[in-house]
Parts: structure tokens; C-alpha cells; sequence
């Protein structure tokens, strides 16, 4: 007689999810992106002064293989059409230098000399409606005003009744205001323009923007292809349609800046003629100049110009800032959409914030390339990422009859 089978079935051991558990070839893959990765940071961090070049070489490039393409139609060969644009635009700029640069010079020798004299009466314009501004522009304290002041009216004193003759002239607030803002100026400008700190660093920095610029519009298919071969061929179709994009958004944003440049030079100078303020093509040049670097440009144009108002009134220098006011206020309504045909859809606080991240990373060049830069990086962010990924149907404007990183 057979003994009765147990039919209570025993648990079956338990699984771990798939998913959970990482295999030692999965850890080993992560960890290898990982340091990639930050090798790649720490490279690009060591270099961020050639990266910067770089990236100024391929948006000129971008600019450049636009009248290329241009003349292509012509059936003048990329090479010749390419030295040809880059000539003709160093002669344009050289023809227009040597007909301004000897008034360019006689009134910025007068920017230079006059300036001072303007912030020392905007000084004591303020200070004699605000003595508490000015306190903690000369780096006093509020709470010790009292004990500053006595200090300063024995040290008056003291300077008046000895003969030394190697005491300063304007031993008062605003010698040392005037001495404390040049000390803040020169080390602003050792911060943001550190690349002027060397002649030969500069020399070889344009030129290697010009190289590269000569290179990439007479042949940027060589590395568009060069892209495209680190994906798969399923994905190089799309690739090529964000790297057409991210082209059509650079050569926009760049012809778009350079024609409000001209813009903004040019209005700006005949505002202050106008107004009658003294050095007003230089300042114009300024203007012209600074307006390559969107919202904090603009700014720091007009502090010059409403400090050179000064000189003749304060009302006068009112008058400058609501000029620049005015002037900024219908580029960015009136000439900016009209040039842009739409914009690139940059948010401005996130606009703003990679500004001043830029900024702080490296000095002036981060702030001028940062609005290229975030335009670029955001077509595959949402092309990819948005669309793709995410499935969200954005519009994201192209220029795919222009350009040298067009399909085909």
C-alpha cells in the first residue's frame, strides 16, 4: 500500500523583479560613461578658452557657408567663395575704420580724459541729495558716519596747515571715490576681458576664428558627415534635421546681431549728437559694440553716455538714459521681430540665468557666446528630448533652404 502523496505544495523560491538587480556588466558599462563624462568636463573645463574660440569659429563658419552657398549658384567654387566673403568682409570693415578711426581716436583720447571729470560731478550730484549713497559707495559704514566724518574734517586740518607738497589735490570724498572706482574698473576689466591681458593670445585667437570660419563655410558637409557617422544610420536621418535647425537658429541669431549692431550704432550716435554729448561716435562705437551681448550689453552701453552727460548737466544725462531707454525699447518691440521672423523662443529668465552662469565661468567671452550657446543646446533638447522622448508636438523654427548643415 502506497502512502498518500502530500499535496501541499512547497513555496516556490522567491525571484528578484527583473530590472532590479544590476548585472557586473551593467555597473561596469555606468561606471565608464560616468568617467567619461567627467573626463570630457575636466577637459573641456582645462581648455574652456579654446572651446570658446571654437564655438565662435563655428558660428561665423555657419555665416560664412551661408553666402557661400550663395555663390555656389554661380558656380564659383566653395573654396574661392569662401575667401571671397571672408575679404570682403575684413575690407568692408577696414574701409569704414579708416574713414571714422581718426575721429574714433580724437574722442576716445576725450572719453578717456573726460570721464573722471564726469563720474566726480555725478559724485557730487549725488552726494548732495544722498550723503548715505555716497558713504557706501567710498566703503564707509553707516553706523560709523559719525566717526568717519570727524576723521575726515581733522584730516582736512591737518592737510591744510602742513606745506607737504606731495599731498594729493583732492585729498576728499571725491579723489577716493574716484580712486576707488578706478581700482574697481581695472580689476572688472582684468575679470572680464582677460584675453587683452596679451597681445599674442588675442592675434591668435582671431585668427583662429577666421581659420575656422574659412574651413567650415568652404566645406561643412566633411563635418556634418563627421557628425553623423558617430550614430546609427536608423538615426542619422533626425540628426541631420536637429544639426539643420541648430544651423538655420545660429546664422538667425547671428545676422540678426549683426544688423542691430549697425542699428544701434547709428541711432545711438545721432541721439547724442543731438543731445549734444561730447565723444558721441565713440560712444556710438560702444553701443555698437556692447550690443552683441544681449540684455546686459545694452546696459553697459549707456552707463558711458549718461556719465559723459554729466559734464554738462544732470538733466542732461536724464536725457541720454531715456534715450538709450527709447532706442532699446524699440529694438527689442519693433527691429528684433521683425529680424528674427518669429525668434528662437528663449525663455528670459533661463536666458538671463545662463547669462550670468556664463559670465561668472569665464568673463566676457562666456556672456557673449552665452544666448548662441543656450539657442543651440535647446534644439536638441527639444527635438529629441521633447518630441521624441516625450512625445509633445513644439514647433521649432528651421531655415532648411539656407544653410550649409541642410539635409541631402
Amino acid at each position: 500500500m502506497t502512502p498518500p502523496k502530500d499535496t501541499k505544495q512547497k513555496p516556490a523560491p522567491r525571484s528578484r523583479p527583473s530590472g532590479v538587480s544590476w548585472r557586473s556588466a551593467d555597473i561596469l558599462r555606468a561606471a565608464s560613461i560616468v568617467a567619461g563624462l567627467l573626463i570630457i568636463l575636466k577637459l573641456l573645463w582645462f581648455a574652456n578658452e579654446i572651446v570658446i574660440v571654437a564655438f565662435l569659429g563655428t558660428l561665423f563658419g555657419i555665416a560664412v557657408a551661408s553666402g557661400v552657398d550663395r555663390l555656389a549658384r554661380y558656380k564659383v567654387p566653395r573654396g574661392i567663395g569662401a575667401a571671397t566673403v571672408v575679404i570682403t568682409f575684413l575690407l568692408i570693415l577696414y574701409t569704414l575704420g579708416s574713414f571714422v578711426a581718426p575721429t574714433i581716436a580724437q574722442q576716445g583720447h576725450e572719453l578717456r580724459q573726460r570721464l573722471p571729470d564726469a563720474v566726480e560731478r555725478a559724485e557730487k550730484w549725488m552726494n548732495e541729495r544722498n550723503p548715505a549713497l555716497m558713504s557706501s559707495l567710498l566703503g564707509a559704514d553707516s553706523s560709523a558716519t559719525p566717526a568717519a566724518e570727524q576723521v575726515t574734517t581733522t584730516t582736512t586740518t591737518v592737510t591744510a596747515s602742513t606745506s607737504d607738497s606731495t599731498a594729493p589735490a583732492h585729498a576728499g570724498p571725491s579723489f577716493a571715490l574716484r580712486e576707488n572706482l578706478g581700482k574697481k574698473l581695472v580689476g572688472s576689466a582684468h575679470y572680464l576681458f582677460p584675453f587683452l591681458t596679451s597681445t599674442v593670445e588675442m592675434v591668435a585667437g582671431l585668427l583662429l576664428i577666421l581659420m575656422m570660419s574659412l574651413y567650415i563655410g568652404a566645406d561643412p558637409d566633411t563635418y556634418r558627415n563627421g557628425i553623423l557617422h558617430l550614430f546609427p544610420k536608423r538615426k542619422r536621418a533626425r540628426i541631420g534635421e536637429v544639426l539643420s535647425t541648430m544651423a538655420g537658429q545660429l546664422r538667425k541669431w547671428l545676422v540678426t546681431q549683426l544688423i542691430a549692431m549697425l542699428v544701434i550704432g547709428v541711432v545711438s550716435t545721432i541721439a547724442l549728437l543731438l543731445l549734444g554729448v561730447k565723444a558721441p561716435f565713440a560712444l556710438g562705437i560702444i553701443a555698437a559694440l556692447l550690443e552683441f551681448v544681449p540684455t546686459f550689453g545694452p546696459v553697459l552701453s549707456a552707463v558711458p553716455a549718461m556719465a559723459m552727460g554729466f559734464l554738462d548737466s544732470p538733466e542732461k544725462a536724464l536725457y541720454v538714459g531715456l534715450a538709450y531707454l527709447v532706442i532699446q525699447q524699440l529694438e527689442g518691440h519693433l527691429l528684433i521681430p521683425m529680424l528674427m521672423k518669429g525668434g528662437m523662443d528663449l525663455p528670459p529668465v533661463l536666458t538671463i540665468v545662463t547669462q550670468g552662469l556664463m559670465a561668472l565661468l569665464f568673463g566676457f567671452l562666456g556672456l557673449m557666446i552665452a544666448v548662441p550657446l543656450l539657442a543651440a543646446v535647446m534644439v536638441p533638447i527639444k527635438m529629441l528630448y521633447v518630441e521624441d522622448a516625450l512625445g509633445d508636438e513644439i514647433g521649432v523654427e528651421d531655415d532648411p533652404d539656407e544653410g550649409p548643415l541642410r539635409d541631402g
